[in-house]
């Protein structure tokens, strides 16, 4: 299958799974009446995360604007998913350049994986990229500091989740995914 189509039918899938699924989630870690906020995992930025290396970063910017603003028309959330995405978009390749071991142009058309980064690599660069998105998004969600705790508390439950969602991914789809980098 060509990497084109593939990465086509991936922002269908994450998409679809976001806005169909897990947007209708309303998830608590506890059910506990103390006031846990409720937050939603974020899958989509997935999208972004994979695509190859090799990509021209203003394609990677167009993209993540592009997934963002789907996810706002399907939300109505008035464009805070587009700006959450373009920040991670332009945040993608000042993360990758340190942990990878060898320089950007050796990696054409890979993928940022497990299969071509490891575990431990590939989960900080999840970690640092969905961070940066979930911040973003809260920021501009929430639009205040009056309760940083809340803010904390909801920017971890909905990290952790969607790390959740991004090994699980990687687990179930790692044979479909770009083989490794070799010498």
């Amino acid at each position: 299958m060509s990497i084109y189509l593939r990465n086509f039918l991936r922002f269908l899938a994450l998409v679809g799974i976001q806005v169909l699924l897990l947007n209708k989630l309303s998830l608590r870690w506890w059910t506990s009446p103390s006031g846990f906020p409720t937050f939603t995992p974020f899958v989509y930025p997935l999208f972004i995360l994979l695509l190859p290396i090799s990509t021209p970063i203003w394609f990677v910017l167009i993209s993540g604007f592009g997934l963002g603003l789907t996810v706002d028309m399907f939300m109505n959330t008035g464009g805070i998913h587009a700006a959450a995405c373009v920040f991670m978009a332009f945040a993608r390749m000042a993360v990758l350049k340190p942990i990878l071991p060898r320089k950007i142009y050796e990696y054409k058309n890979l993928s940022p994986s497990v299969k071509t980064m490891n575990w431990t690599p590939f989960m900080t660069y999840a970690t640092i990229l969905l961070f940066l998105h979930h911040l973003a998004y809260l920021l501009l969600d929430i639009w205040s500091l009056k309760a940083p705790l809340y803010l904390v508390i909801k920017l971890l439950a909905s990290l952790v989740t969607s790390l959740l969602f991004v090994a699980l991914y990687s687990l179930l789809f790692s044979n479909s995914i770009n083989t490794q980098y070799k010498d």
